[in-house]
């Protein structure tokens, strides 16, 4: 038994992205914020979640000068960590949700690992990039602690899923970013994850060394 299928990565690869530009809707989009939503359609196989990606106004400009800096990278979950294009990377991305302490933290005061985890953030969140990809709790957590007066990050992206509070965390980043200052790109609703997340980073690195689909 055979199958004529296409090999060839690099094939696979421009194939799929002539076939996202024909199927999606790019218009009013900056070149750079065109390969964030075909990275996201990618991930997704979805051409119309597009509608639902949000971009501030300096998001993807901001987001690709801290990258180029090396900035500390900091993701809410190792599986968005593992999704970051590593040769891309001159800095090894961070995640402190295994991280002693934290579940004893969590348990005390009543809150999510993920949130626990955040009280390691403090000295690496001053013009990072922080990838929210599974935790809509980690993502309200953030929010609180930016208003509150934490440092601010360069760039969040905040694609949480599920479906009890990732569609009200996501909306309330979007609703809060002009007031709290913060640059964001984040996929409004219920969809998300891991993997749209390090897509959209990716998307960015990818801008940064000049790979455009």
């Amino acid at each position: 038994m055979s199958y004529n299928y296409i090999k060839d990565p690099t094939e696979i690869e421009r194939n799929s992205f002539m076939q996202i530009r024909q199927l999606t809707d790019l218009g009013g989009l900056s070149i750079e914020q065109q390969q964030v939503v075909m990275r996201i359609v990618h991930s997704v196989g979805i051409p119309e979640i597009a509608s639902q990606v949000r971009f501030s106004v300096g998001a993807c400009t901001t987001g690709m000068a801290a990258l180029a800096a090396n900035s500390a990278i900091l993701c809410d979950v190792e599986m968005v960590k593992q999704g970051l294009t590593k040769r891309m990377l001159k800095r090894q991305p961070l995640c402190f949700l295994n991280d002693e302490g934290v579940v004893e933290r969590a348990k005390r005061d009543g809150e999510t690992r993920t949130m626990a985890a955040l009280a390691a953030w403090g000295d690496y969140l001053a013009g990072s990039v922080v990838i929210i990809g599974n935790a809509p709790t980690a993502l309200f957590k953030l929010l609180e602690m930016i208003a509150q007066g934490a440092a601010k990050p360069a760039l969040i992206i905040a694609m949480p899923v599920g479906f009890v509070g990732a569609a009200e965390s996501k909306q309330a980043l979007w609703d809060a970013h002009l007031e709290l200052g913060i640059e964001c790109i984040t996929l409004l609703g219920r969809e998300g994850g891991s993997a749209v997340s390090a897509a959209t980073c990716n998307a960015l690195l990818r801008c940064i060394d000049g790979e455009i689909y």
